[in-house]
This record gives C-alpha cells, sequence and structure tokens, in this order.
C-alpha cells in the first residue's frame, strides 16, 4: 500500500467540518474495540463516541482496528448519551477515576470536534465531579480555548501536548508546522490557570527522533510546561507495514511487534541524561499518570511507587507524597470493588503489588485507580525494569522469571480450587 501524502492544510480542513451521526449500519460494522466509545485504559476511563481523525500519524494506533482511512470526525453517539454512559460505568467513581476525552480516535481539539469536548466537559462539571480529566492534543489551542476550560471549576483538567520533534512529515504531516509548540505555549502563558500542561513527548524511536539535537530541541519547549512524560512507540503490524509503504526505515523488526510500547533502556538512559544535562526544571516523568497526579499535587493514582525503579527522576517531593499514600488494599476492599465490578480471580500480595489470574486490562484498570495500588495479572506479567513496556531492549533475569511462574501456579491452583 502506498499513499499520496496530504497537505496539511488540507488535513485541517477536513477537520473543520461539522460533525453528523455516523450511520447505524456504519456503527454496526466498526471493530468492537471502536465501536466501545466507554471503556477502561491504564491512564483513565476513556470516552470516545467521535471517530476519525485527518492528522494523518503514520504510527497511529487506529491502524490496529481498520479505521486510519476515516479521515472526517463523525459521532456514534450524542455527546449526552455518551457521558451519561461515562458516569454510569461500573467502574466509575465520583472524584476518583481518572478521565480521558476522546484519546482513542480523534483530537479533542480538532474545531468541528471542540464543540462536543466542551459540551462532554461542562456536563460533568455541572455535576460537580472533581475528577481529574486529561486531553491529549497535538493540535490548535487557542486564548478562546483556554478560556473555556478555565471557566470549568470543579474538574480537575490537564492539558497534554503530544510532541515527539520528529521532523519528517512522511511520518508526522503536522511536523511541517508549528502548531503544537505554539498551542502549548499559548496554553502555558494563561494567567493564574487552573488547567494543567504537561508536554508528552512521544513517540519517542530510534532513528526518527532519539539524536542529541532533537532531544534538546524537545526538551527546551517542555520550559514551559508543568512536566514532561516521556513514552515509546506501539510497533505493530498494520502500522509497520504502513510505514514501511511510505519508504521510511522500521525501527524495530518485524519479529519484535508486541502489544506493548517499545522503549528500550538504551532509549530510557538517554531521554533521562539529556534532560538532566539541559539544566532544565520542568519535572520528566515516566509515566503519563504520575505526570498528571504531580501537577495536580496528589500521589499517582496507578499506584507506580509499588515499582519504584520508575521513581528515581521524580522530584523528591512527589515521591515522598506517593510513597506515603501507598498501601496494600484490605481483602474485604477488594472482595466490596470485585463485587461492584463483577468480577472473580484469586489474589496474591507481592511486593508493591498483587497478582491476579485471567483478568484482562481493562478489568484490572478501575480496581488499581479505585486502590491506588498495582494490580498484575499472571497472564500478562511485568518484569523489572521494563514495567508495562515491550521486550525490547529488555531481558528478564531467570529468578525474576521464576517468581512469576510460581506466582502463576499457585493463582492456577486456587482458581481450580474455587471453581470445585
Amino acid at each position: 500500500m502506498t499513499r499520496t501524502p496530504v497537505a496539511l492544510d488540507t488535513a485541517i480542513a477536513r477537520g473543520t467540518r461539522a460533525l453528523r451521526m455516523m450511520a447505524p449500519e456504519q456503527i454496526a460494522q466498526l471493530d468492537p474495540y471502536m465501536a466501545q466509545y466507554v471503556g477502561y485504559r491504564k491512564s483513565g476511563l476513556s470516552l470516545n463516541h467521535v471517530i476519525g481523525c485527518p492528522l494523518d500519524c503514520a504510527y497511529c494506533v487506529r491502524h490496529f482496528w481498520g479505521n486510519f482511512e476515516q479521515k472526517i470526525p463523525q459521532l456514534i453517539e450524542t455527546t449526552a448519551n455518551a457521558v451519561q454512559a461515562l458516569v454510569d460505568h461500573a467502574g466509575f467513581e465520583p472524584h476518583i477515576t481518572p478521565i480521558q476525552i476522546f484519546n482513542k480516535a480523534t483530537d479533542p481539539f480538532l474545531p468541528a470536534v471542540k464543540p462536543e469536548l466542551f459540551a462532554a466537559l461542562r456536563d460533568l462539571d455541572q455535576r460537580g465531579l472533581t475528577n481529574l480529566v486529561l486531553l491529549i492534543t497535538r493540535f490548535r489551542v487557542t486564548d478562546a480555548d483556554m478560556a473555556e476550560l478555565e471557566s470549568l471549576t470543579n474538574l480537575r483538567v490537564t492539558l497534554l501536548f503530544t510532541y515527539s520533534g520528529i521532523e519528517d512529515a512522511r511520518i508526522e504531516p503536522i511536523a511541517k508546522s508549528s502548531i503544537t509548540v505554539t498551542s502549548l505555549r499559548t496554553a502555558a502563558r494563561t494567567p493564574g490557570r487552573r488547567t494543567k500542561v504537561i508536554l508528552y513527548w512521544r513517540p519517542i524511536v530510534p532513528g526518527w527522533n532519539d539524536q542529541p539535537d532533537t532531544m534538546s530541541r524537545v526538551l527546551d519547549v517542555g520550559r514551559d510546561a508543568d512536566a514532561i512524560v516521556f513514552t515509546g512507540y506501539y510497533h505493530k503490524p498494520e502500522n509497520a507495514e504502513f510505514i514501511a509503504s511510505l519508504g521510511v526505515p522500521l525501527p524495530y523488526g518485524i519479529g519484535d511487534v508486541a502489544r506493548r510500547k517499545a522503549m528500550p533502556a538504551d532509549i530510557d538512559t538517554q531521554v533521562v541524561t539529556a534532560w538532566k544535562e539541559s539544566g532544565i526544571t520542568t519535572p520528566l516523568y515516566r509515566k503519563t499518570s504520575c505526570g498528571v497526579s504531580a501537577v495536580h499535587g496528589v500521589a499517582d493514582y496507578n499506584g507506580h511507587w509499588g515499582v519504584n525503579e520508575l521513581c528515581d527522576i521524580c522530584p523528591l517531593a512527589q515521591q515522598n507524597l506517593c510513597r506515603d499514600a501507598h498501601r496494600a488494599p484490605s481483602t474485604a476492599e477488594l472482595d466490596t470493588i470485585f463485587g461492584k465490578l463483577g468480577y472473580s480471580s484469586p489474589v496474591a500480595f507481592d511486593d508493591g503489588h498483587l497478582w491476579t489470574h485471567g483478568l484482562s486490562e481493562q478489568q484490572r484498570y478501575p480496581i488499581q485507580h479505585q486502590t491506588g495500588y498495582q494490580i498484575w495479572d499472571t497472564t500478562l506479567p511485568h518484569f523489572q525494569g521494563n514495567h508495562g513496556r515491550s521486550m525490547i531492549g529488555f531481558t528478564p533475569d531467570e529468578a525474576e522469571q521464576n517468581h512469576i511462574t510460581a506466582i502463576r501456579d499457585h493463582l492456577r491452583h486456587e482458581t481450580r480450587f474455587d471453581d470445585e
């Protein structure tokens, strides 16, 4: 497959068309994941009732669900109904559950999408909810947009500006413009703002944007932000094939595909070293929830203190906050949460986290957010040093693999016992 590059101005024009409701027969043909407009992700309960994006980022996750060619945003549910579905979700807890809006299938600040974004935010805010809200964008945020966000009185909103420093317009057509950088600076300069601003440094990819001068340029942009969060790239056959069709060298081999983002240890070290040598005072975080929680002055809602090799770059005050808040949930608390969610699993407490057996990510994340404690499953094990990332660039030691095998065997036994 080959692609004729689309001029950025044309892509922007496509994003200005008024939103229409997708026809029922089209909705029925969507991948089930795309049709699910309320769903759990690690960074929060996610609202995605608008599908379609014209920005054409080559590595876009919409490749995975066959939706990349839909450039014009369309509604698959009304905003009022979607917001009600979100607050009615079994995993939603007022004032606790972090919320993400339009982070899966569109950009929330496309001109046609913004009215739905602000309508959703106003609806949630008028309910008196103080939940953290994450808005991820690489598009245009204006002073008027900031005034709209600043009019909210209850929600704790964070703008995460996706900026990679990639200059190859085949990979990121928006790279030719200064839209994202200008938007971040516009948001950051808002006087007395409640809305927090994070530079979302992603994806960091070998050969694309890991050169020292590129990292220096990204970090310089980060001087204006409240925090910087960095992460890697989803490497899967669907986007790898598309990237190769553009003539862009693949950063990893086809045999390296994984369900998690790739962030090799040497790239992690390179990023941290560049940040330290830059002299900037903006704090750097490895995990989205760490950065979002920190800018709002609360402990990490994903409980990453339970794997605190991640925390060595965090400000000491934030480390202390996360350490003091970190405690294992009681079995009674877990029973209550499991009962509300309708889940059943044996559990095993380990060093800073607990294990389940047979729970999917969407099932585990509400437990994690409500307890502030890491919830891992034996079918998707985490290893020291690469927590939540693909195994590219990491080699777990034998002792750790043996430990996970023992936990897995124990919980399998508990599952068999419970089934009897």
